[in-house]
C-alpha cells in the first residue's frame, strides 16, 4: 500500500476473500471464539494444556519490547513463540495480503491503537475475555474489547546535550522561528496524527501557518521511524527532534547517548495495542500470551522504558497525557496525511 488511504480503507482489500484459516498441528476441539471466552477457575490450566499441545504462537509486532517478552514466556510455559517485526504500517499491510490470499498465519498482532482499529473494523480480531483486562488504564480499553493497549508510546521532544543548551531550548512552538534553529529540526516522517493534536492547541489555521512559516525560515529533517530519529538527535545530525517516542530517547540515554527529552505544551500519546486474530491457528497459545502481556509483560515493558497500561506500574508517567483516539485518526488520516506532508515533505507556502 503506497499511501495512507489504501492503508486504513481495508474494505477494498478484503472484499471477497477467504478467511478460512490453514489447519493448525492438531485437530482444535474448541474454536477461536470458544478458547477466547474461556473463564473459571480451569481457564489457566486449559489454556496451558492446548497450548502445549499447539506447541507454538505466531505474532506480528511493531513495538520493541514485545520479543523480550516473547523469551520470558517461552521460559515459563516452554511454548514456541515466532515473531515477525516490522513498522507499523508494514504490519497491517501483511495482515491484510494475507487475509487477501485466504491465509491464516498470524495469532496475535501488535500495533499502534489506529491501525488495530482499522483491523477491528474488518472483523479481523476475537475479543478475549482476560481477567487481567481490569487491572488496565481505563482509556487502555476499547469498548468493544476487540483490541487492548498494552504500552503507551508518548511523544516527546528531545535534544543533543552537546549541541544544544537546555536554557536556549523553545518553550513555544513560536520559538523554533528563531534563526538559530536553523538546520537544527526533525520530525518522524508519519506523524501526521501528533502533528493534528498540535493543532488543536494552536488552532488549526493559526498552526498551520505558523509551522509553515517555521520550516521555510529553518528547514525541517523528515525520518522515518521513531527510532532512528532518536538515533540522529543522539548523534548530533539532528540536534532537535520535535517528534520521538519517550522510550527512544529513555534507551539512547540509557546507552550513554547525549539526549535529553522535554515537552512544548502537554504530552500526547497513543496505545500500543494487541488483539487476536479471528483465524488464529493456535488459539490457546495465543491467549495464554495475551493473558501473560497483561501481566507479568507489564514489568518488562516498564524496564524498558515503555509506559506500561498495567495500573501496577508508570502510575506518575501517566499523569497529564492526552490520548490520541484511534477511531477519529483513522477516519481522519488521509486529510491529516496530506496537511502533514505539505508542510513538512512539499513545503508548500
Amino acid at each position: 500500500m503506497k499511501t495512507l488511504l489504501k492503508k486504513f480503507c481495508l474494505s477494498a482489500l478484503v472484499a471477497g476473500a477467504s478467511l478460512t484459516a490453514a489447519a493448525p498441528a492438531f485437530a482444535q476441539s474448541r474454536s477461536v471464539a470458544e478458547v477466547a471466552a474461556l473463564q473459571g477457575e480451569n481457564r489457566l490450566q486449559t489454556l496451558i494444556d492446548g497450548a502445549k499441545k499447539e506447541g507454538e504462537l505466531m505474532i506480528y509486532l511493531a513495538h520493541p519490547s514485545v520479543p523480550t517478552i516473547a523469551a520470558a514466556f517461552t521460559k515459563k510455559y516452554g511454548i514456541k513463540v515466532n515473531v515477525w517485526r516490522a513498522g507499523s504500517e508494514a504490519v497491517l499491510q501483511r495482515v491484510v495480503t494475507e487475509a487477501r490470499g485466504g491465509r491464516a498465519e498470524v495469532d496475535l498482532i501488535e500495533n499502534n491503537a489506529p491501525e488495530m482499529e482499522a483491523m477491528r473494523r474488518e472483523k479481523m480480531l476475537q475479543e478475549i475475555r482476560s481477567p487481567y483486562i481490569s487491572n488496565l488504564l481505563p482509556q487502555a480499553v476499547p469498548a468493544h474489547r476487540e483490541w487492548v493497549g498494552i504500552s503507551i508510546d508518548m511523544f516527546t521532544a528531545a535534544y543533543n546535550t552537546q549541541k544544544v543548551k537546555k536554557e536556549d531550548l523553545p518553550k513555544t512552538w513560536a520559538d523554533l522561528l528563531d534563526p538559530k534553529w536553523k538546520g537544527m529540526l526533525g520530525v518522524e516522517a508519519e506523524d501526521q496524527t501528533w502533528f493534528s493534536y498540535v493543532l488543536k492547541d494552536l488552532g488549526e489555521e493559526k498552526g498551520t501557518r505558523l509551522f509553515r512559516d517555521i520550516v521555510a525560515a529553518n528547514g525541517m529533517s523528515v525520518r522515518k521511524g521513531h527510532s532512528l530519529l532518536a538515533n540522529m538527535v543522539a548523534q548530533g545530525e539532528v540536534p532537535v527532534g520535535l517528534s520521538l517516542y519517550s522510550w527512544g530517547a529513555d534507551q539512547m540515554k540509557e546507552k550513554g547517548g547525549p539526549i535529553e527529552r522535554f515537552h512544548i505544551g502537554e504530552p500526547i500519546g497513543h496505545f500500543q495495542g494487541l488483539g487476536l486474530a479471528k483465524k488464529a491457528p493456535h488459539p490457546h497459545a495465543a491467549v495464554l500470551f495475551f493473558d501473560f502481556m497483561l501481566n507479568e509483560g507489564q514489568e518488562v515493558m516498564s524496564k524498558h522504558h515503555a509506559i506500561a497500561t498495567s495500573n501496577s506500574y508508570d502510575q506518575a508517567k501517566k499523569k497529564g497525557i492526552r490520548f490520541i483516539e484511534p477511531v477519529q485518526a483513522v477516519d481522519l488520516n488521509d486529510k491529516r496525511k496530506a496537511l502533514f506532508h505539505d508542510i513538512f515533505v512539499t513545503r508548500t507556502k
